[in-house]
């Protein structure tokens, strides 16, 4: 496994690429892309950050954050977004592979 250096600079600006599972274009779709602004919108109501840039692509986005001073944690944030879209997608983005079922997720 990878040994990624992340810096964890309180209040910093960070640059993240997210990826859909297996690549999937599910960003295309208006509904996924709805889940995933309304579970943005949530978390920035928990825990605050500000989006400098966000450019979403059909199978991945990238997107640029501030933090608020004091705080680092971005991992706890996006947990919650993910976690928040593979759920509310759960039921429309389903793969059968060998009996089991495996949901698409971002």
């Amino acid at each position: 496994m990878p040994r990624y250096r992340r810096t964890n600079a309180a209040g910093g600006t960070y640059f993240f690429t997210v990826v859909s599972y297996r690549r999937q274009t599910i960003l295309c779709d208006e509904s996924v892309r709805t889940i995933l602004r309304n579970a943005i919108n949530q978390v920035r109501g928990l825990r605050p950050f500000t989006i400098d840039a966000w450019v979403l692509l059909p199978d991945h986005l990238h997107c640029i954050w501030t933090l608020p001073e004091g705080d680092s944690d971005f991992a706890t944030r996006w947990s919650i977004i993910k976690r928040k879209v593979s759920l509310a997608c759960a039921s429309q983005y389903k793969e059968k592979k060998r009996g089991q079922v495996h949901c698409m997720t971002i």
